[in-house]
């Protein structure tokens, strides 16, 4: 169950206060309260475009005395030295549940939090959970996930129609959030991407080729046509950038 209001809030700030805990600590426990589990976006990777999103943390805690105060903190770089950090929306308390899962928004906007594309990569999670009777439970580093920039793949087979046995090229081009500008930027040279075919009629997609792109995040290759289908390009994505798969191009082979 989650809870808004002030007095909420107010409460795990007075509970926070009364156990004089500084700004940087090591995890800490008091008592017998327990942070069970911390999920970050049901435990997917966190992809980030041009735009504002929302994104939801479960904080689950144990204790038998139910919580005052429950909430979290997003930061990118080590605990004690974080060079960007996200807040949540809200706390959650009070409950007299023994054991609360407490689903946290943090609202991510490229341009501030995250400011730029270094801030891209591997993320953790600090939270804290403080019961009603003073005990609580501290984390520096509760979870870890992936904060991604979003990708969009392009795809185009020419010619079209074309003879059997003749070759086509199929091009494309990679680009990813620029979280700076707010806007999508070619990806660099030498990133890896794979040509996929479906018959006409067929459900599966097979591998035809690899290719990585050139100098503005173009890709571009030949196969030899030898029915009508769909071609589109897979990207598997990387440490700092979302997979992406493009749109299909139907091609008639005559």
């Amino acid at each position: 169950m989650r809870f808004y209001s002030a007095a909420a809030a107010a409460c795990g700030v007075m509970a926070l206060s009364a156990l004089a805990v500084p700004a940087a600590h090591a995890d800490e426990t008091y008592g017998d309260t327990v942070i069970n589990s911390v999920v970050v976006n049901n435990g997917g990777p966190v992809v980030v475009g041009t735009g504002a999103r929302t994104v939801t943390v479960k904080v689950t805690a144990t204790d038998p005395r139910g919580f005052d105060s429950i909430n979290a903190t997003l930061y990118h770089g080590s605990y004690d030295a974080q060079d960007s950090t996200v807040a949540s929306t809200a706390a959650c308390g009070p409950t007299t549940d023994s054991t609360s899962t407490c689903a946290l928004t943090f609202d991510l906007a490229p341009g501030t939090a995250p400011a730029d594309d270094s801030l891209a990569g591997a993320w953790s999670v600090s939270a804290y959970a403080v019961a009603a009777d003073s005990d609580a439970q501290f984390l520096d580093s509760a979870a870890t996930f992936s904060l991604l920039r979003d990708t969009k793949l392009t795809v185009d087979a020419t010619p079209e129609p074309v003879r059997w046995g003749k070759l086509l090229t199929v091009r494309g081009a990679v680009q990813n959030a620029d979280w700076a500008t707010g806007a999508f930027a070619a990806a660099g040279a030498g990133q890896s991407a794979e040509l996929q075919f479906r018959p006409a009629g067929c459900s599966t997609w097979s591998k035809v080729k690899s290719a990585t792109t050139a100098a503005g995040g173009t890709l571009s290759t030949t196969v030899r046509a030898y029915a009508d289908g769909e071609y589109r390009w897979s990207y598997a994505g990387t440490a700092t950038t979302a997979a992406a798969v493009s749109p299909a191009d139907y091609v008639n082979v005559r």
